[in-house]
């Protein structure tokens, strides 16, 4: 791992250790303008029957919680194009979901196992039936900050990573992390990484929760040290974060 600008890093992060729980992520691209623009029918409808299927997950034995999520935010400036067109030439696609859905296992066999699901199936066929495009993959979790609130609204990240040299992907936001406690207040975060076998279009997939709007996006929008800190140790390793913003469909 490349370490630039070390005088700017705030503080480790605060981690506990990591969840025993497996995840499914099921992500969708619906559609193609800004997310802060109103739903139309056919994604409001989508939302509405993928909760509905979501809440008859929750009653599986292997299923911990299954949630759904509308993005309301891309930020592009955490961003690194430059990497990402190159990576567009290899055949990655960059991360539009506006629609993502968090399935948590009772471990990460589960979240494999769930796909032979008649519910799951009929969840993620319903996606696929609406969305430009989908993307779906079974995790694990290698690194937890604290244990991410989906009880109550509130404002959500799902950052998907990118990494040329992917065993850097969790040193550095390790790494980082500590900037997110420091300027953000940040107590709850969690590393997603693909299982053997999984699609690694994102090495990692982080996942964590705000209160409020204003605790998050001005900071990374305004202060120096996201750019100089976060981002440049980002481009040193070859890394490109994807992040936007989601709330509780």
């Amino acid at each position: 791992m490349k370490i630039v600008n070390e005088h700017l890093n705030p503080a480790k992060a605060g981690l506990v250790p990591p969840s025993p729980t497996g995840y499914l992520v099921l992500a969708a691209e619906i559609d193609r303008r800004p997310m802060f623009l109103p739903d139309g029918k056919a994604k409001t409808a989508l939302l509405r029957d993928a909760k509905a299927l979501a809440a008859d997950l929750e009653g599986h034995p292997g299923v911990v919680r299954a949630t759904v999520f509308r993005g309301f935010a891309h930020l592009v400036f955490g961003i690194n194009h430059r990497l990402m067109r190159r990576a567009a030439a290899t055949g990655v696609e960059r991360a539009r979901y506006d629609v993502v859905v968090l399935i948590e296992t009772t471990g990460p066999a589960e979240a494999k196992e769930l796909r032979g699901d008649a519910g799951y199936r009929r969840l993620a066929e319903r996606l696929a039936g609406t969305a430009r495009r989908t993307f779906e993959v079974a995790a694990s979790n290698p690194r937890n900050m604290g244990e991410v609130d989906f009880h109550r609204q509130g404002v959500f990240l799902f950052n998907f990573f990118y990494g040329e040299d992917e065993k850097e992907l969790v040193p550095v936001w390790e790494y980082t992390a500590g900037w997110w406690n420091t300027n953000t207040g940040l107590d709850n975060s969690r590393v997603l990484e693909p299982l053997d076998g999984e699609r690694r279009d994102y090495g990692i997939i982080n996942h964590c929760r705000w209160d409020h709007l204003r605790d998050v996006a001005p900071k990374m929008a305004l202060r120096p040290s996201f750019r100089r800190f976060v981002l440049a140790n980002f481009a040193a390793n070859g890394i490109s974060a994807q992040p936007a913003l989601y709330r509780l469909a």
